[in-house]
């Protein structure tokens, strides 16, 4: 069962779970916030659901919490780092911060991360960039959790990709898994005992279903566009393992560490303004959704929007009325943040706790 949490109880309380974890103080309340803000926004499943499994990692010694970022490589506009596999989250907005600060510079900004750890929602960098005044790209490789087209077996990371462009009226931000739906978003649904909207894989007598829980079972999520997004997924892993000169999926499958430990990101910053006015550019952005938005709705009382625009009215009403945390979630982060809970406890108690629903994702 889901309840409501004001804000600032639980910021101060993810807060504190960190530092239990061992965190220091400043890394700590950039952790919080970065979970916080992910539920914030309607992402519960990358936000606070991942507090306990973090906490898991963190005990077991799968992230490094005292491990620093370190530059190894620079060449005008792009630079190479290595995370050393601590915190993913810390990392990942490091990164895209350096990517803003390039771009700044040369107009476009390019920031390759290997040997990281889980970066929780991409979508939170591609905000990042936008919310800095930026088009904001990123991606991550992951360790093979989604059947390549035509296969029975995982083959292929479900690859997470990202997109924002600053409009000032709001702005425009994708944020995708080449699967149809994360496995978080799987184990989510299932807590809530609900169904997805539409077919997200396959059920053990290979039919399309709309089961979480079957598709759990199987691990054969159905790849975002069917042949299209195992394509994608697998042309993204290798520009990340590329660029970042690091590991590449099937590397991270041999290594068998799970939840993207040692994986590959890409982040990318750039001036919308490069060759337009300010004016001009924004007119634009603004024609372009007015008139997706405006489309036809394909059943009565449908509103189309494009992508990121329903983020800004589910923030206001989370901080309005509280944020939407899983009560038996909830629990688990408040024994944490009073030093209750052993690596023992949370293995045994985390809600979720399907390997190829956190593990894999």
């Amino acid at each position: 069962m889901s309840i409501r949490i004001p804000y600032d109880t639980v910021l101060e309380t993810a807060k504190q779970a960190f530092l239990h974890m061992g965190l220091p103080e400043e890394k700590a309340a950039r952790c919080a916030y970065i979970h916080t803000e992910n539920s914030l926004e309607g992402v519960e499943s990358h936000g606070l659901n991942r507090v306990p499994r973090f906490a898991e990692y963190v005990q077991k010694g799968y992230v490094d919490i005292h491990a620093e970022i370190e530059l190894v490589g620079a060449k005008g506009a792009v630079e190479n780092y290595d995370g050393h596999l601590g915190i993913g989250v810390l990392n990942a907005a490091y990164c895209m911060d350096r990517a803003v600060a390039l771009a700044k510079e040369h107009g476009i900004g390019c920031v390759a991360l290997r040997n990281t750890t889980h970066w929780m929602r991409g979508g939170y960098y591609a905000w990042q960039a936008a919310r800095a005044g930026f088009i904001g790209i990123s991606w991550t490789n992951t360790e093979s959790c989604m059947p390549m087209w035509g296969s029975k077996k995982p083959g292929v990371g479900n690859n997470p990709f990202c997109i924002a462009i600053p409009r000032k009226s709001g702005p425009i931000v994708l944020d995708m898994a080449m699967s149809q739906y994360s496995y978080g978003k799987l184990g989510v649904t299932r807590l809530a005992g609900k169904q997805l909207p539409f077919p997200g894989g396959f059920d053990q007598d290979g039919n399309l279903t709309s089961d979480p829980g079957a598709i759990e079972a199987t691990g054969r999520i159905l790849p975002t566009g069917y042949w299209k997004g195992s394509g994608m997924a697998i042309a993204l892993d290798l520009a990340a393992a590329a660029m970042a000169n690091g590991k590449s999926g099937v590397e991270l499958d041999r290594e068998a560490r799970g939840s993207c430990t040692g994986c590959c990101q890409i982040f990318i910053a750039y001036d919308p303004y490069l060759f337009g006015e300010e004016e001009e550019i924004q007119a634009k952005l603004d024609d372009r959704v007015a008139a997706a938005d405006a489309t036809e709705p394909d059943r009565p009382g449908g509103h189309v929007t494009c992508p990121g625009e329903r983020t800004a009215a589910t923030r206001q009403r989370n901080l309005e009325q509280g944020i939407v945390v899983d009560e038996q979630i909830w629990a688990q982060i408040q024994q944490l943040a009073a030093g209750d809970m052993n690596v023992t406890d949370i293995s045994s108690a985390c809600v979720l706790d399907n390997m190829q629903e956190e593990e894999k994702k």
